[in-house]
Order: C-alpha cells, then sequence, then structure tokens
C-alpha cells in the first residue's frame, strides 16, 4: 500500500526562484519529510512559474497562419500563436479546440498554456510548460541527494484530457531517477499465459494518484510525496512514455 502526503507551506512562486532548494528545505524542516524510496511529484505549474515561462500575450504577434487557424477554433490570435510556436504540428482543431504535439512530444490542447492559477496581478499572462521537463525533474532529484543522501524519483505532473474520455487526468511530462514504463511483455501472467502488449505507465499512474491530492481548484497543493510504491526497473524520463509519431493510429 502506498500514500500520497501533501507538501504545504511552499511560498508562492515567482520567476528565478531555486525550486530545488525551496522543496529541499520544506522536506527537512517539516513532515512528511523525505524517506529512501519516495517519489517526488510537483505540479508543472510552480515549476513553470519558478522557470520564468510566463508571456504576455500582448507582446505577442499573430502571423497569418495564427490568424487564420484562430478564426477556425474561435481563440485569441495572439494565443494561437504562441500555442504554434511552441508545437511541432497541429493535431486536431475543431470550433474551441486545438490540439497540438509540443515541442516535447505530448499531445495535448493548446500546447499546455495555461492562464488558471498563476497568480493574482498578471493579466493577460499565460504559463508555457517548462522548456525540459525532464530535466527539471532530475534538477530537484539532484537537489534532494545532495542534501539528503540518497536520490528520490521525481515527476513533474500536468492535467491532460484524453481521446474518448470527459475529464483531465494528471500525467507525467517529466520524469527522472525511477522508471517511466514498465514493460511486462514476455513475462507470465497468473494463469501462466505470456503477455503480449502489457506495458504499464508508471510515470502517469504516479501523476494520476497525486492528482487527486493536489487537486485542480484553489486546494493550493503544488507538491506532494509518493510514499510506500517501490518500482523496480530502468530510470528513464518521460519520453519513454510518449508513443512515436510513425505508432499514431489516430493521426
Amino acid at each position: 500500500m502506498f500514500s500520497v502526503l501533501p507538501i504545504t507551506g511552499l511560498p508562492e512562486i515567482v520567476a528565478g526562484d531555486d525550486l530545488g532548494a525551496l522543496l529541499t528545505a520544506r522536506l527537512a524542516e517539516a513532515e512528511p519529510g523525505l524517506q529512501s524510496g519516495d517519489i517526488l511529484v510537483v505540479t508543472q505549474k510552480i515549476v513553470s512559474k519558478a522557470e520564468g515561462r510566463s508571456v504576455d500575450l500582448a507582446d505577442m504577434v499573430p502571423s497569418p497562419e495564427a490568424e487564420a487557424l484562430a478564426s477556425e477554433v474561435n481563440k485569441d490570435p495572439a494565443l494561437v500563436e504562441l500555442v504554434l510556436r511552441e508545437s511541432s504540428a497541429v493535431v486536431r482543431k475543431a470550433p474551441n479546440i486545438l490540439i497540438t504535439r509540443h515541442r516535447s512530444g505530448h499531445v495535448m490542447a493548446n500546447a499546455g498554456i495555461d492562464a488558471s492559477n498563476i497568480g493574482s496581478g498578471n493579466g493577460g499572462n499565460v504559463l508555457l510548460l517548462p522548456l525540459d521537463p525532464d530535466a527539471s525533474a532530475a534538477r530537484f532529484a539532484d537537489a534532494a541527494e545532495a542534501h539528503f543522501g540518497f536520490r528520490p524519483g521525481v515527476v513533474i505532473s500536468d492535467s491532460f484530457g484524453r481521446p474518448w474520455r470527459m475529464g483531465t487526468v494528471n500525467v507525467a511530462i517529466g520524469v527522472a531517477a525511477m522508471p517511466a514504463i514498465i514493460d511486462q511483455r514476455g513475462q507470465a501472467d497468473r494463469d501462466g499465459r505470456i503477455m503480449q502488449m502489457t506495458m504499464i505507465a508508471v510515470g502517469d499512474a504516479v501523476a494520476a494518484a497525486a492528482g487527486v491530492a493536489m487537486g485542480e481548484g484553489d486546494e493550493g497543493i503544488p507538491a506532494v510525496i509518493v510514499r510506500g510504491l517501490r518500482l523496480a526497473g530502468e530510470h528513464q524520463t518521460s519520453r519513454a512514455i510518449v508513443r512515436p509519431v510513425d505508432e499514431d493510429l489516430f493521426r
């Protein structure tokens, strides 16, 4: 059995903050602390804040491509321009919907650009994803190891919608110091049948469990510890979970 333990008492995160140091100091001084085998799950939002990934839409000059696409999807041309700059491809478009493949490979609405819970007084600002969420996760693992002497798993989570399913679920967009996916193909199930397709996206599973505790509204819990979940396997990044484009049957 595992537990999801909220990390409370963090200050409002602003650009330039050393988030790894803040998290490590908080875990060193109070519950839930940090134990060997723990997984630290941090929301994308505070990572992006610390890394200064805020953009004022008033500063964006939409291209003709962005203007045309904005008219199709009923969105602000400035936002669409920013989405296109953050994306490698437009996957699907419809009125009020714009799904793209982010430069990191993750497929998501609006390239992960968001304006919720970014702090008051930010006007027309929006937050972009971290430049390299896997590298950000590795830095947090490094900071914890330097202080505690052991390296926790780290997941940076973001909320995704899913095709054919209502609602959002947190998934892993950054992973460090733990498996992101466990491949059980070739192993026997309880009946001795050899599994052919089973691959467990444990990075996403950890993010989803943490997301229930973090919430999406005014809960104010941007980081948690997942304790008691022992994951054996090669350490990977979130790239292990991203399906290769040539295996995408729904393009």
